[in-house]
């Protein structure tokens, strides 16, 4: 086999592209490595500025709670709730759950709600000049009183147009 002086030179040139090449590939992964670095510490500054924030949020309402209470407790004399402001003893609170005795007392009711179908009554309607209830059972004579304030409107200028008489027609 002759190697002559230009298979040499191409050889040569090879080999410089081959290396050329390999160290370009090995810059290029160090560069992403690096990256991929850069990209986590990012991330983990992110994440601390959140937990600082959140920290500070937290360290401010605390205070502001410590605040709260030494202002309540000063100023006002206020004073968190305690058990024996609801329940006079053990005893007590273990009777809550057994069943009414036969005379036991009723239970205080606070309100209570209309039964389904049932709807409560309407208040009678009170006439603000007798300071008596009106009784207008069949509504003949609610109706008359009605249609005299309609009949006297005319007189002031105005014109009122019954409307139950316009929808029937």
């Amino acid at each position: 086999m002759n190697l002559t002086r230009d298979r040499v030179r191409s050889i040569g040139w090879a080999f410089v592209l081959t290396v050329c090449f390999a160290l370009t590939l090995a810059l290029t992964f160090r560069v992403n490595a690096v990256k991929s670095e850069v990209r986590l510490a990012e991330r983990q500054i992110v994440s601390l500025r959140r937990e600082t924030l959140f920290l500070e949020t937290e360290f401010e309402a605390r205070s502001n709670q410590q605040q709260l209470k030494a202002l309540n407790d000063v100023e006002f004399g206020y004073q968190a709730p305690k058990a024996a402001q609801y329940i006079e003893g053990e005893r007590q609170l273990a009777s809550l759950g057994k069943p009414r005795g036969p005379d036991a007392p009723e239970m205080i009711r606070v309100a209570s709600a209309a039964n389904g179908d049932k709807l409560a009554p309407f208040p009678a309607m009170v006439s603000q000049i007798a300071d008596k209830p009106l009784e207008a059972e069949d509504g003949d004579a609610a109706k008359a009183t009605v249609d005299k304030s309609r009949d006297a409107a005319p007189a002031n200028g105005l014109t009122r147009i019954n409307l139950t008489r316009v929808a029937k027609q």
